[in-house]
């Protein structure tokens, strides 16, 4: 069970880098992205959802690399 959440949180994390090309793409990876992750730590899927949709369009929209 320990490397089934050990994994999960490598692909949330995973997730939360990927960039997409459209501000509703960056969005809806962030959003999965913390979805999953709050799932995996047995938090309100809704507010992960919410962080992470933030939190990805932020970081995507302050890095260099990202359209």
């Amino acid at each position: 069970m320990r490397i089934s959440k050990l994994f999960l949180v490598a692909a949330t994390c995973a997730g939360l880098t990927a960039c997409g090309d459209t501000l509703g793409e960056q969005a809806l990876l962030g959003g999965g992205a913390g979805a999953l992750g709050a799932a995996v730590l047995s938090a309100d899927p809704f507010v992960g959802a919410a962080v992470g949709a933030a939190g990805n369009v932020l970081f995507c929209k302050t890095q260099r690399n990202c359209y």
